[in-house]
């Protein structure tokens, strides 16, 4: 194959799917997470920290509007903002995750302010935001392609949660009851924007470069998580 020539489209989804063996389920914190092996305290400051990258959301997906130049994928991406935002105050995946965040225990008001928020969450996330306003569109849309791995993840979180923490009350959990019938159609719509749009295998290597990238992000905030809550279990086990 010619150095610059463009990747079938098999290798390119391959390439891509690929990265799903760096994506977050892996990570340490959230195998801990879903054995239940966490404090009461350790899920209240999961909540807490996953909500700034639950807010930051439709902010990168704003950024990706404001790049792209076609009007019909604006005009689908849309959606994605009014999805986390919601059409009306109180509405939108943000105000299920803070719904979850009331269900282990924390006040909406210490979740808003930020006042649990660790720096190396904050500042992963602010990478993420300042990734899709600086790079092309496309390479902003590939870095969400980590939705191809998720539907598992949510379906093994919610059972996972249901198993070792009763204590959160039911309806706490539709955040990710809600995703699960979601993501799988947003997925695969990414990917064909992707493959559709990426038509120079320089495009393509960014896509799957920006993917890396996400999944990198993705798990520097529980990098950040783990290395609190391991303390906080090392202090508590301490004579």
């Amino acid at each position: 194959m010619n150095e610059g020539s463009l990747l079938a489209r098999s290798e390119f989804v391959a390439r891509l799917r690929a990265l799903e063996a760096r994506y977050w389920d892996s990570h340490p914190f959230h195998r801990r997470l879903h054995s239940g092996e966490l404090t009461k305290q350790d899920v209240q400051l999961w909540a807490a920290n996953r909500w700034y990258y639950q807010r930051c959301i439709p902010l990168k997906d704003a950024a990706i509007l404001a790049a792209c130049p076609a009007a019909e994928i604006r005009r689908a991406w849309l959606a994605r903002i009014v999805y986390h935002d919601g059409a009306d105050t109180g509405e939108g995946g943000a105000q299920r995750w803070l719904r979850l965040a009331e269900a282990v225990g924390l006040s909406r008001e210490e979740v808003l302010d930020e006042r649990h928020l660790l720096p190396g969450v904050r500042f992963a996330v602010d990478a993420y935001v300042t990734f899709a306003r600086t790079r092309p569109w496309l390479e902003s849309v590939a870095a969400g392609l980590t939705e191809l791995f998720a539907p598992g993840l949510m379906r093994q979180r919610v059972a996972a949660m249901r198993q070792h923490y009763p204590w959160i009350a039911e309806d706490g959990l539709d955040y990710f009851t809600s995703r699960i019938e979601v993501t799988p159609a947003e997925g695969s719509a990414t990917l064909d924007l992707v493959v559709e749009h990426a038509r120079t295998r320089e495009q393509q290597l960014a896509c799957v470069a920006a993917l890396a990238f996400k999944c990198d992000v993705l798990w520097a905030i529980l990098d950040a998580l783990d290395y609190v809550t391991l303390d906080r279990a090392t202090l508590a086990g301490s004579p």
